[in-house]
């Protein structure tokens, strides 16, 4: 299969998951724990950002590097993913 291929079927795999525990089912399955508590990290840096807090805010509410910091705000503003899915979330009051 080619890398554009994988890539879709993937984001098909995911679109069609149901449900909460159907999706940490294949994160755990795809994923080491690390790369998912990384994710769910830089989520939540791209909340916390989303909402205002400054670079020193995020820095010290979840202990995250700078350079990390500087790389989801850069996804943020460049990017259309984090800002997509947290403002679908916000509409949706599943991210308060």
């Amino acid at each position: 299969m080619e890398i554009n291929t994988k890539r879709k079927v993937l984001a098909q795999a995911i679109l069609a998951l149901e449900t909460e525990e159907d999706c940490n089912l294949l994160l755990e399955d795809l994923c080491t724990i690390k790369e998912i508590e990384d994710m769910a990290h830089r989520f939540e840096i791209a909340y916390l950002l989303s909402q205002g807090k400054t670079f020193i805010d995020v820095e010290k509410l979840t202990g995250a590097s700078s350079a990390t910091i500087s790389r989801v705000n850069r996804c943020l503003k460049h990017g259309k993913g984090y800002r997509n899915i947290i403002e679908k979330m916000k509409k949706d009051h599943t991210l308060e």
